[in-house]
């Protein structure tokens, strides 16, 4: 069947239902591994996080039979444990975001690959293969940049990443279970018609619960359609759906799903910084000027940023660590002072310093429609009258900027030492790395096992 002339649904399915027969290239190995680095390492550093812990005690609380490991928590079935790793896994707001605009692709689908894994007791190669195949998806899905559905849900209020997760999770899911077209075609409907998630609710535990509840769904759509449940296989095309009833003006579109034409999982970013990716370029404009402002007063910074950055970084005045991490002013403002923007930086302590806050009220942003989404301008005014000015060409973590192997190790070791220790620290990240070793998912899975209380 061409692709000009099949529908996305059919193209979504039948990539799907092919995923056992492929071979990935080494570079797309690698690219998978980096994601579950990043994944497990954001996870873990947040496992006493809000979120985490009421959906891990609602987990418990079912008591559902399964093999699905929650991290650090017990086993159950796989939706629910998709549910809890998925919102650990965002809590932070620390893990990577696909630059054209699928949203935080390995949240849903790492969480859906090794709940899945780890109750089927499938191989590291099958656990890779459905990660991969749901990454896909999910960027596809989202895709296609400024013009994309991926971009425009964002600007009319919809969280991308709890829409088009549910896709990718399923798609991982039915590759994982070995499902033929026809069933991945009815997964799909589930995934269309249950689709949902608010940007109103950034800034609160919602936000990570996105992640979390798109990976149960997904998982929950496969299994579904496993058991011969019928949906609506049209919803990527129909005129009525998922396209023309969230994008009712049709501007913005899924783009042609060329499966074939490279890997979208080589276009992911990663973030050095634990607060929404909008932010990221300006914060790095605020650290090179953090020597130069030191403890100087500032009056005025100008900020000026792509179109759109505002949409989800808006919080001009935040009360809570979570806001801060959607503050534009907030984020720019702990750069200015020399902050990493690392996760202890957004905290009641920081939100107590009046070295950064006393500079929040004094930032005004403005966009650019010319700026690219990883691009930024800053130009900070002291008291003495001097100004100083920097610009973000390529932030840290973009593809074309990436963050190496070196700085993941560095973030990963930051976040879960505190939770594992130093030594079953680097024994994850050691057996992570090499992941496509067979036993390597089971060393993963019994590092994560509950810690005993202290």
């Amino acid at each position: 069947m061409k692709a000009e002339s099949a529908s996305k649904g059919s193209l979504t399915a039948e990539f799907v239902a092919t995923a056992g027969t492929r071979t990935f290239p080494p570079e797309v190995i690698d690219a998978a591994k980096m994601c579950l680095v990043d994944w497990m390492g954001v996870a873990l550093g947040a496992h006493a996080e809000g979120a985490a812990v009421s959906t891990r005690r609602m987990a418990e609380a079912w008591g559902a039979g399964g093999n699905a490991q929650i991290l650090l928590g017990p086993k159950t079935t796989p939706a629910l444990a998709a549910l809890v790793n998925g919102t650990m896994s965002h809590c932070m707001d620390y893990d990577d975001a696909h630059t054209q605009g699928g949203g935080h692709v390995s949240a849903p689908n790492w969480a859906a690959a090794l709940a899945m894994a780890s109750h089927l007791g499938a191989d590291e190669q099958r656990t890779l293969m459905g990660f991969i195949t749901g990454f896909e998806v999910m960027a596809r899905l989202g895709g296609g940049g400024a013009a994309g559905m991926g971009r425009n849900l964002q600007l009319r209020g919809i969280h991308p990443t709890s829409v088009w997760g549910r896709f990718g999770a399923a798609a991982v899911a039915c590759a994982m279970l070995g499902l033929d077209a026809e069933r991945t075609a009815h997964a799909m409907g589930v995934a269309a018609t249950t689709a949902a998630g608010l940007n109103a609710s950034f800034g609160t535990m919602s936000k990570p619960f996105h992640a979390g509840k798109a990976a149960m769904d997904g998982i929950l759509a496969a299994q579904l359609a496993a058991e011969g449940f019928e949906a609506a296989t049209n919803l990527l095309d129909a005129d009525n759906g998922l396209q023309g009833t969230f994008i009712q003006d049709r501007q913005g579109a899924i783009p042609p799903l060329e499966f074939s034409a490279g890997w979208e999982l080589l276009r992911n970013a990663f973030k050095p910084y634990a607060c929404c990716r909008a932010t990221h370029p300006s914060v790095d404009a605020a650290r090179s000027l953090a020597a130069q402002v030191g403890d100087a007063e500032v009056v005025e910074v100008q900020s000026v940023v792509h179109k759109g950055a505002l949409v989800p970084a808006g919080q001009m005045n935040p009360q809570t660590p979570l806001q801060g991490k959607f503050s534009m002013p907030y984020c720019i403002a702990l750069g200015l002072r020399g902050y990493d923007a690392v996760f202890t930086d957004f905290s009641p302590e920081r939100l107590a310093d009046r070295r950064i806050m006393d500079i929040v009220p004094r930032v005004t942003c403005t966009e650019d429609p010319d700026l690219e989404r990883f691009q930024a301008r800053l130009a900070v005014i002291l008291a003495d009258g001097k100004r100083l000015e920097a610009e973000t060409k390529v932030v840290l973590g973009h593809p074309d900027n990436p963050m190496t192997w070196d700085d993941m190790h560095t973030k990963f070791a930051g976040l879960v030492e505190p939770v594992l220790g130093a030594d079953d620290s680097e024994a994850l990240w050691d057996t992570m790395r090499d992941f496509e070793q067979p036993g390597a998912l089971a060393k993963v899975l019994a590092l994560v096992q509950p810690r005993p209380a202290n």
